[in-house]
């Protein structure tokens, strides 16, 4: 069969299904799928993906069987219509959208009223009797195909209607007269040939397949490839265009455009959220170029423009008929786009809405209420990377501020930051660290890079669905837009809000998205309480999960606030962290510094009651879970002084010479510590070391026990293992050391001793080294190292290169590496297994809060993954999708 590349559809009838978004992209497969339900579509046709990909594979040239198709689908348009395209009495006019199979908003480009030349206006002007309405499209149609075919600088015709605004004495474009626009099409042409050096195309062909290759080429522009990589969206699939007879929002006051979501997307609230202009055109609700209106009275404030409902009441009652009819057919809140045309309404889109992380709780918690979807569905409805906004501090209602202005709650959230007004600086300022504000007149999809890097988004224009409001929520980034309180002055680098307050480059402010509130300096957060819709979403997440979840957590809080976030358990407590302590650093480094071993065990028995106390924090906090605590593992000249005043301060303690401890100091110093004296080769060459701490933990375990009546299992982890022989000599010194202490204490006690897995040598003889290890706790951040030959304090100087040359697809150390690294665990897992069926099997590298590292943890049969405290509901949730999606 011959390889179909056109899809028409129209008059309640559609070529297209819904289930076809690889093929039609999600807009052309929604378009075709609410013409089959019935719902008002204009007609038009989707040509599909496969073009995109063959045309990027034949140097941009288009399949042979394209044109034929086209026109085929072009004529029943025009049959359905009663039109006819390039036609001088009747003529018909197209818009050209792309549409890839996930949603990208704003990243590629659109032409609206393509067809129209100085014959074919007057077709229109025929037809509607009103030449401003015809002039108006025409020049609306010359700014964006020079700008998005022609590849003309769009701020030069804009520049042309702001000077005709001015000279006219008028502010709105709709003020403008059919004589105004008429004589602004005629200069539009001219500085298109001035600039460009050629005529802008009459014939209506050329301007279709112009725009047609700009769209498919729009998938390679830099703000799409960003976002792609933003989203992890394959280059690879491509996008779909879409050719769609126009309607027109801008022929009077009986239509109009607008943009709306069937339940709220910054709350979740289920209520109809939207914005209307009247005598529009789509692109102006977006771009913020005119204050839009609400759709509804559902939030109505004294001093509100007219909202739809009232103004346009039979339009809205119908499009409100059409929101109900979305939800229960897509079972998801929608975002969609619709036209008014004489009191016509026209649906232009619909698919899934970008949703803030509290929206998609809430929403996934009401449609289970609701009966729309089961509780599985409403897990899988929430991203578990989503979730990382929700575990976000937010303000202290309680501190003091300086509210300097207020616009709208597009994206909520808290953020501070300096200020920078484009896009490259925010993404500069990020790059050395700096936490930034991207401050904006509004935002265009070119902007995308310094919206990823700035911690939040000030918009001087726009509304709740302008560009910033979208894309932020779609990002988790905090959001104030159309915020009229300031005047942007790039020119400056400065803006000025209310009372003549004038804010500069690099001065620090705070924005509050839920609240709309710009203020001065920085404020307090406190953390957020995960309760409420949260709570109910985790009980179904723990319902349907296999994977355990762990924490890493060294300090009795840390300990508190992940129990709190649903840890079962510390599946890492890096024992050294203790170690730094102002209080106990100097017997830390009379024991690493002392010439004998009577010299470290005098040191040491300072440091055994901190560490005993250490640990009856931690197993009081965790009370009949497990605790997983590694034996000391990085090398000791990490605790050493450097400074000469600390080094005198030591060696009056140690009654030596200061000259004698910085020869030690600079013996014990190593080239390249990451595969130095650390870890078990401490243990072996410093057994005294390991002792007091295995000491340490029993005590602790043993008074809790004998004193308080806790169950406690210790887990005490010897890191860095590479051959069985090491765990073997200090397993049994462990062992040594716990029933000592049991038997002082008169305590039945169980305990498991294991060990660390991070090196490519213990994966690969895990079966020998299982026979000595209870339980393998795998050191994904090491094994990385290690594996790749990376050091990860070094590899930051080329690696984000690496990644955006796509040579590596991610960062190694963000996500766990499934095809190298990931193997190292398997195989692993399967020889530790082999040897002890029931050994215990985890992960406690950053990896353990990572959603796709979990859901790998969770194919290869781990018992459990760890996590820093605030990821733990994150690899909970990506716990529960590995085991719905199986």
């Amino acid at each position: 069969m011959a390889v179909k590349y056109v899809y028409f559809f129209g008059d309640g009838k559609a070529e297209g299904k819904g289930d076809m978004k690889n093929l039609l992209g999600g807009k052309g497969a929604n378009l075709a799928e609410m013409t089959s339900i019935g719902l008002p579509v204009p007609a038009g046709f989707t040509i599909t993906t496969e073009v995109c990909t063959e045309f990027y594979k034949n140097n941009r040239q288009y399949p042979a069987e394209l044109k034929r198709e086209v026109e085929e689908k072009l004529k029943q348009v025009e049959t359905l219509m009663g039109k006819k395209f390039g036609d001088r009495k009747n003529p018909l006019l197209v818009s050209v959208r792309s549409g890839a199979r996930a949603s990208m908003p704003g990243m590629m480009d659109t032409v609206l009223n393509l067809g129209l030349n100085d014959e074919t206006v007057q077709g229109i002007i025929e037809q509607s009797g009103d030449p401003r309405f015809a002039y108006d499209s025409y020049r609306r149609f010359i700014q964006m195909y020079s700008d998005v075919v022609m590849e003309m600088d769009g701020d030069i015709l804009e520049h042309l209607l702001e000077q005709k605004k001015e000279a006219r004495g008028v502010e709105l474009d709709t003020d403008l007269t059919a004589d105004d626009l008429k004589d602004l099409v005629v200069k539009f042409k001219q500085k298109v040939k001035e600039e460009l050096g050629r005529d802008f195309p009459e014939n209506p062909e050329e301007q279709l397949w112009g725009a047609i290759g700009a769209v498919f080429g729009s998938w390679m522009n830099p703000r799409a490839i960003t976002y792609r990589k933003l989203n992890n969206i394959p280059a690879e699939w491509g996008t779909a265009v879409n050719v769609q007879s126009m309607v027109y929002g801008n022929m009077g006051d009986d239509c109009a455009t607008g943009v709306a979501f069937t339940r709220d997307p910054s709350t979740g609230e289920n209520y109809f959220y939207g914005e209307y202009l009247v005598n529009a055109q789509g692109e102006d609700v977006v771009a913020g170029i005119r204050t839009p209106q609400p759709i509804n009275k559902a939030k109505h404030k004294p001093g509100d423009l007219p909202a739809m409902e009232d103004v346009l009441p039979d339009c809205y009652a119908q499009l409100a008929k059409i929101r109900d009819i979305l939800e229960k057919h897509y079972k998801d809140m929608q975002d969609i786009e619709f036209t008014i045309e004489k009191g016509k309404l026209y649906m232009l889109q619909t698919r899934n809405g970008k949703r803030t992380a509290n929206a998609a709780v809430k929403i996934a918690v009401d449609m289970v209420k609701e009966g729309l979807i089961d509780d599985k569905e409403g897990v899988l409805r929430v991203e578990p990377s989503q979730l990382d906004q929700l575990l976000h501090p937010s303000l202290d209602p309680k501190a003091a501020k300086t509210v300097i202005a207020k616009g709208l709650p597009a994206s909520p959230g808290a953020a501070c930051g300096e200020v920078v007004f484009s896009a490259d600086e925010a993404e500069n300022a990020a790059k050395m660290g700096l936490k930034v504000i991207l401050v904006r007149v509004e935002t265009s999809p070119e902007d995308i890079h310094g919206m990823h890097a700035a911690q939040g988004i000030l918009t001087a224009r726009g509304g709740m669905t302008s560009h910033a409001a979208v894309v932020a929520r779609g990002m988790g980034k905090c959001c104030v837009a159309g915020c009229g309180d300031i005047v942007v002055n790039y020119r400056e680098q400065q803006f000025t809000a209310k009372g003549g307050v004038i804010i500069k480059k690099g001065d620090i402010i705070t924005l509050d998205g839920s609240t709309g509130e710009v203020i001065l300096g920085q404020v307090p957060t406190v953390q957020p309480e995960l309760t409420g819709d949260f709570g109910q979403l985790m009980q179904w997440v723990d319902k349907y999960r296999k994977l355990k979840v762990r924490t890493n957590a060294d300090t009795p809080q840390d300990a508190k606030v992940a129990r709190e976030f649903g840890a079962e358990g510390i599946g890492l407590c890096r024992t050294e962290h203790m170690f730094f302590d102002a209080d106990r650093i100097m017997a830390v480094r009379e024991m690493i510094l002392s010439e004998d071993v009577e010299g470290r065990k005098r040191a040491l028995i300072k440091i055994l009651p901190m560490q005993k106390s250490d640990f009856i924090g931690l197993f009081r906090e965790m009370k009949g879970l497990p605790v997983t605590i590694r034996l000391l593992d990085p090398p000791l000249h990490e605790f050493l002084p450097q400074k000469d005043s600390e080094i005198d301060e030591l060696a009056k303690v140690m009654n030596v010479t200061a000259q004698t401890l910085k020869n030690k100091v600079e013996f014990l110093h190593e080239f390249n510590p990451m595969l130095g004296h650390r870890g078990c080769r401490l243990g072996i060459t410093f057994p005294e070391i390991y002792d007091m701490q295995v000491q340490g933990i029993m005590e602790a375990a043993c008074e809790l026990i004998k004193n308080e009546g806790f169950s406690i299992i210790p887990e005490i982890m010897i890191p860095l293992v590479g051959e069985v022989k090491e765990l073997a000599i200090l397993k049994a010194n462990a062992v040594r050391v716990c029933d000592e202490v049991i038997a002082r204490y008169g305590v039945k006690v169980e305990y498991l001793i294991g060990t660390m897995i991070e090196l490519p040598r213990a994966a690969l003889t895990a079966d020998a080294i299982a026979k000595e290890a209870e339980f393998f706790s795998f050191g994904t951040n090491d094994l990385t190292q290690t594996t790749y030959g990376l050091s990860r304090d070094d590899a930051g100087k080329f690696l984000p290169f690496y990644v955006e040359s796509e040579i590596y697809p991610n960062d190694p150390f963000v996500a766990l590496d499934q095809a190298g690294v990931g193997q190292l665990v398997k195989m692993g897992c399967e020889k530790g297994r082999a040897t002890r069926p029931n050994i215990k099997l985890g992960i406690c590298g950053e990896h353990g809060g990572e959603p796709s590292s979990v859901i790998f943890c969770h194919h290869i049969g781990l018992d459990y993954v760890s996590c820093s405290p605030f990821r733990v509901p994150i690899a909970r949730l990506a716990a529960a999708h590995a085991a719905l999606k199986g």
